[in-house]
């Protein structure tokens, strides 16, 4: 909080929970469009504009991703990332989503879950449209690739991905993926 508050306008306190703090985050927001990002993603020169232009013809959408690190495997995950994204159209925060307030609040916001919360909303956001995909890429860190390995990385997020799919609750995942790292 003392390194945020100097660069902040507003400063907002929640109990731990990304999915709770996004959401108290998107009820403080006074634009019609929001974003989620990662704290480790970097945005791409001129993304407002992006995003903008993509809100006008559809409710919702993500930025492709580069992964940035050491792992040589990198620039192959994130071409993996970029093509499930766009086959399944399931966005995640590391992707830049971006959405219509008004789309954000139909669909409830993130679920309270700690786990997956993107995963679930990309999934309610797609029963209303699909998600703009663009080009364009966000810089996110690989660090998780560098620091596990990139195969035991993929592993565990497509294992994760796979049980919450076939009903797993986000809470015991949220258990095992604390567990794995």
């Amino acid at each position: 909080m003392a390194l945020a508050t100097p660069l902040a306008d507003t400063l907002l306190t929640s109990a731990p929970g990304r999915a709770q703090q996004m959401n108290l985050g998107a009820a403080r927001a006074r634009s019609a469009a929001l974003l989620f990002l990662h704290a480790d993603t970097r945005l791409p020169e001129g993304a407002s504009k992006l995003i903008s232009q993509s809100l006008n013809t559809n409710c919702w959408g993500r930025f492709d991703i580069h992964l940035e690190g050491t792992s040589r495997w990198l620039p192959l995950v994130s071409i993996l990332m970029n093509l499930r994204s766009r086959l399944s159209g399931i966005a995640t925060g590391d992707q830049g989503m971006f959405l219509r307030r008004a789309s954000f609040e139909a669909v409830g916001g993130f679920p309270e879950q700690p786990l997956m919360e993107d995963i679930e909303l990309s999934k309610r956001l797609k029963a209303v449209s699909r998600p703009a995909y663009l080009r364009t890429k966000v810089i996110s860190s690989g660090r998780r690739w560098d620091q596990f390995g990139a195969w035991k990385t993929i592993c565990l997020m497509w294992r994760l991905r796979y049980r919450y799919w076939r009903g797993v609750s986000a809470t015991q995942l949220a258990k095992e993926y604390r567990n794995a790292r």
